[in-house]
């Protein structure tokens, strides 16, 4: 059992990642524009946290640097992330940010000095096809690409290079570096609030939509923010990147089934290079492990 437990624990954190559309657009639905609501949600997250990270401060004060980096990365993936899935197509928004390998891959090229081999060659090519696909990139004008787009493309690029800075700070306790990315993403979406307040007006006739994105921030977030950190550091790299691909696939499903929408033939075709190039490199990691 505890050998499956982190299995179950990374499938469950990636459905509630693949469903997080859900609770978004409900409680925007009650009055709550879309930067309010992650502004509360992630603060309610990061005070949660701020004890651990100050009894921890004797772990992460020497890697400082490091910290901020991880907090400007982490909290630019959460804001542009939550940003495009509150006010994109899910869809479109969830295939884009699933742009991941392409970062993964060109960071670790970078600065681990990783080998891109025929097989991450490959994985790249599907990636970038599906976002030709989803973009209708051959339209000259890019009429069709949108700030949306370049937050969800964004932030995939984010957690790429927030997950290569988790490596690099392997020794500092997983509450600390949560609580940084956390923090970031309050900063982000509170300048965001300051230089571009929202349109919509917020409905103060009911406290409950403020409790409900406190409680999608301390419940909802943590929880799966914690559980999928945790498990993925406890499982081999190729099971955890076929299992994260869950959350495309529920994303997707959920929905269809849901709003009983259809995909367009591009998001159709795009959803499917992106699904084939995570696939491929989970067991890009699996058949490098065995030659070791």
């Amino acid at each position: 059992m505890q050998q499956r437990l982190p299995v179950i624990i990374l499938l469950l954190s990636s459905i509630g990642w693949g469903l997080t559309w859900i609770p978004i657009k409900t409680i925007q639905q009650m009055g709550l524009p879309a930067e309010y609501l992650i502004f509360i949600a992630f603060s309610s997250a990061a005070i949660a946290l701020l004890p651990w990270m100050y009894r921890q401060r004797h772990l992460w004060l020497p890697a400082i640097g490091l910290m901020l980096l991880l907090s400007v990365f982490g909290g630019f993936a959460n804001m542009a992330f939550q940003t495009a899935m509150a006010k994109g197509d899910v869809i479109r928004v969830t295939i884009l940010f699933y742009m991941l390998p392409v970062w993964s891959m060109l960071g670790g090229w970078w600065i681990l000095k990783e080998r891109i081999d025929k097989r991450r060659m490959c994985a790249l090519l599907f990636c970038l096809g599906g976002a030709v696909c989803i973009l209708e990139a051959w339209q000259i004008s890019w009429t069709t690409f949108t700030v949306i787009d370049a937050l969800a493309l964004g932030s995939g690029f984010g957690l790429a290079a927030s997950n290569i800075l988790f490596r690099f700070t392997a020794s500092i306790p997983l509450a600390s570096k949560i609580g940084f990315m956390f923090i970031g993403c309050v900063v982000f979406i509170g300048f965001s609030l300051l230089i571009f307040p929202p349109i919509d007006s917020i409905d103060t006739s009911t406290i409950k939509p403020f409790a409900l994105a406190s409680l999608y921030g301390l419940c909802w977030i943590m929880l799966i923010t914690v559980g999928s950190q945790w498990a993925v550091t406890r499982i081999e790299a190729s099971r955890s990147a076929i299992i994260i691909v869950m959350e495309l696939v529920v994303a997707i499903g959920s929905v269809v089934i849901i709003t009983q929408s259809q995909l367009t033939s591009n998001e159709l075709i795009g959803g499917v290079m992106v699904f084939i190039a995570a696939l491929l490199e989970g067991l890009r990691v699996e058949s490098s492990k065995t030659q070791r």
